[in-house]
């Protein structure tokens, strides 16, 4: 009621996507912990039940689901028009939407393959894009890419190539953003128990590759990023077999590394 009114004025928000499963949902826990300031979240995924289900969980917090299709750019355009007629500004940003396929690409659907490129890429950009003109000093881009930019993998051709263009775009922004004091950092978990891999197929598709992997928490994950992000830091690799495995993709040749990440 009227208290909304005063809010909207100068209503501090976050823009989550991806928020209605796995790493989006502890992101929105990690960021009620950690951005007391910020009352108002404006949570983006395909399916409103799911986002509308996390009301009761955060009774003291404004949740606003956006039922939208990131692939679609109609759905780019709507995101744009809504922030342009509410002007609000946004402390938050976590651009989580997307999604893997696990297979050989000689035998991909080109559909799914495309789509990855579109919500890892293209909606990551647009959405950056369009938040940023809302975004003032002290504000905080999280974007996420994966321990599978480091090194091409084999069988996850496309899913690893934009992972490495999300890193590749963060480094730049952040370097261009710095004279407004908003800071952009790369997120770059390793595997996690999620729906990720129901999507990439991984039951049909077995992989000594990561089953061998050590598994990471999504709640531990999504508060060391929020952390990391807030203090200013520009990627964040969890755990120190991912720490060691960054640095060797630094120092070693790409080929041999794709013998190992083979998936």
């Amino acid at each position: 009621g009227s208290e909304m009114c005063i809010r909207d004025s100068t209503m501090k928000i976050a823009v989550i996507t991806g928020a209605s499963s796995g790493l989006g949902i502890e992101f929105l826990r990690a960021a009620v912990t950690l951005c007391p300031e910020i009352d108002t979240y404006w949570l983006i995924a395909r399916r409103e039940d799911r986002l509308e289900a996390l009301k009761p969980q955060f009774p003291e917090k404004n949740l606003r689901p956006i039922a939208l299709d990131l692939t679609d750019s109609a759905a780019l355009k709507q995101f744009n028009a809504l922030l342009e007629r509410e002007k609000p500004e946004i402390s938050l940003l976590i651009n989580n939407a997307g999604f893997g396929k696990l297979c050989d690409f000689a035998t991909s659907d080109v559909e799914s393959q495309t789509a990855m490129i579109d919500l890892n890429c293209r909606a990551l950009t647009a959405v950056t894009r369009y938040s940023q003109s809302y975004m003032k000093t002290g504000g905080l881009i999280l974007n996420i890419s994966s321990i599978a930019s480091f090194a091409p993998t084999p069988r996850m051709a496309v899913y690893c190539s934009t992972k490495a263009y999300v890193q590749s775009f963060s480094r730049a922004l952040r370097e261009e953003l710095k004279p407004k004091k908003i800071n952009v950092l790369a997120v770059c978990p390793g595997p996690m128990i999620t729906e990720f891999w129901q999507v990439a197929d991984r039951p049909t598709h077995k992989s000594r590759t990561l089953d061998m992997l050590p598994h990471q928490s999504p709640a531990k994950m999504a508060t060391c990023a929020l952390k990391a992000g807030l203090k200013g830091k520009s990627a964040c690799t969890m755990g120190g077999f991912y720490k060691f495995y960054r640095f060797l993709a630094h120092i070693l040749p790409k080929s041999l590394l794709m013998k190992w990440t083979k998936c």
